[in-house]
């Protein structure tokens, strides 16, 4: 052991894998971005809390956490509302960034992991085809093996050589730019009937908002696939409080703009010397960009696929396990939601709305959660012979609707019988074919 282990950027899987491997003797360090102070946006997260086993941390203290409440999802004439009703074993917690790093960061070093702050990724230091380390502003760094957390943009994946078949850049809805920030309470004395309310394409809009009623403030999120401004933001939350008093006129935190990615994992994680996890492999829910569980879980796997590599050379054919158990575990529900979130952008308002009356949606199939149980379950219903039967009767009415359902359940086999053949050895001319045919499944 002792073999020295770079985790690039301070992403929750890196580092939860970082932790992992410490524990085992490796030599880790972290080497991020931000300050220690910066770590983690000013908001709440909502994840499963499955995530912290995962990596084998206890739960954190009860006072920093609580159970996420079921959302309400209205269409864009506000004609029908649907409210999830999540199985108690499937609820996520919700809490705050910056006390989840706290708690991560704080069981990384005791398990031995050294983090090194403000000091920017910046790329990959290549020796033939293999990630030998990373060049950061303050210079090269070298390692046996670069584990990737520098999230959805990152400067490794981004840079690395085309031949390796790892997609380099996320395509046109694949991300999505979000405003968020955390309004003091309006003067408003009415009862509110829904406390978590999200709304897809909001006043017609390619996008969601969401307005969570909490007892001291009022969280507000705006989210479109195009890059927002601050004068775009301040005219549609004016928009919201007119309907909705609750969001008052003062931000108490938060007021701060993010990209996440909202897409299928990546077709290849792995490359000789290199592995990439969490937003950096595209690792979130597609349809909500939750991702911060799947990626701790991942953190597992790959720990347990490096420990177990007598050879020591962390090569692509030795890595290859972790892309197929983490497939197998997760990915294989993640990829097939990527079609459905498809289908959102291209519905007309009118049209969802359609859907949302004739029950074609219904309050099941919007219980969706990162919990990967959920995640298959609700693949498979969507497949289900029967109840789909009943969903193409209810949409006879609407031709131009039914042909776009159509083409996302035909999506969603495709990449549902895709996974299944992913190569069981690593061979790059294999694995990009597989990979090719796997990006095909998505596109718009």
């Amino acid at each position: 052991m002792g073999k020295k282990i770079i985790i690039a950027g301070g992403g929750h899987g890196g580092i939860g894998c970082g932790a992992l491997l410490a524990q085992k003797g490796f030599d880790v360090t972290v080497y991020e971005k931000n300050s220690r102070n910066e770590m983690g946006y000013d908001w709440t997260d909502i994840f499963d809390k499955k995530g912290f086993a995962a990596i084998g941390m206890d739960m954190p203290d009860d006072g920093l956490w609580r159970l996420k409440y079921d959302m309400t999802f209205f269409g864009p004439g506000m004609t029908t509302k649907l409210r999830q009703d999540t199985p108690v074993d499937q609820l996520e917690i919700q809490m705050e960034r910056r006390a989840l790093y706290d708690c991560i960061i704080a069981y990384a070093e005791k398990c031995g992991v050294k983090f090194e702050y403000s000091n920017a990724v910046e790329a990959p230091v290549m020796l033939g085809n293999r990630v030998v380390g990373i060049k950061t502003e303050k210079g090269e760094y070298y390692a046996d093996l670069v584990i990737d957390a520098c999230g959805m943009n990152s400067p490794l994946r981004r840079k690395l050589p085309e031949h390796l078949g790892i997609q380099n850049e996320a395509q046109a809805f694949e991300s999505f730019y979000v405003w968020r920030a955390f309004f003091e309470k309006g003067d408003f004395d009415g009862k509110i009937e829904d406390k978590f309310k999200l709304f897809l394409l909001p006043k017609g809009e390619l996008g969601i908002s969401w307005i969570d009623d909490e007892e001291k403030y009022t969280d507000v999120l705006i989210g479109r696939f195009e890059p927002l401004t601050e004068q775009r933001v301040e005219k549609l939350i004016d928009d919201m409080r007119k309907d909705y008093p609750s969001i008052g006129k003062k931000i108490l935190r938060g007021g701060s703009f993010a990209q996440i990615p909202v897409r299928q994992p990546l077709g290849v994680l792995v490359a000789d010397g290199y592995a990439a996890i969490g937003d950096s492999a595209f690792m979130t829910v597609p349809i909500i960009g939750s991702g911060i569980a799947n990626s701790m879980k991942a953190a597992k796997i790959l720990a347990e696929t490096i420990i177990a590599d007598e050879t020591e050379s962390f090569s692509a054919a030795v890595l290859w396990k972790y892309q197929k158990d983490f497939f197998s575990k997760t990915g294989n529900g993640l990829a097939p939601l990527a079609p459905v979130k498809l289908l959102l952008t291209r519905l007309e308002p009118i049209e969802l709305d359609y859907i949302f009356e004739r029950g074609i949606l219904n309050a099941d199939d919007m219980t969706i959660s990162a919990d990967s149980t959920s995640l298959a379950s609700m693949v498979k219903d969507m497949l289900d012979p029967e109840p789909l039967k009943a969903k193409i009767k209810g949409l006879a009415a609407s031709p131009v609707v039914l042909k776009k359902i159509m083409r996302m359940i035909k999506d969603i086999a495709a990449v549902t019988v895709v996974t299944t053949v992913m190569p069981q050895k690593y061979d790059i001319k294999r694995v990009y074919a597989w990979s090719e045919m796997y990006n095909k499944c998505f596109k718009r």
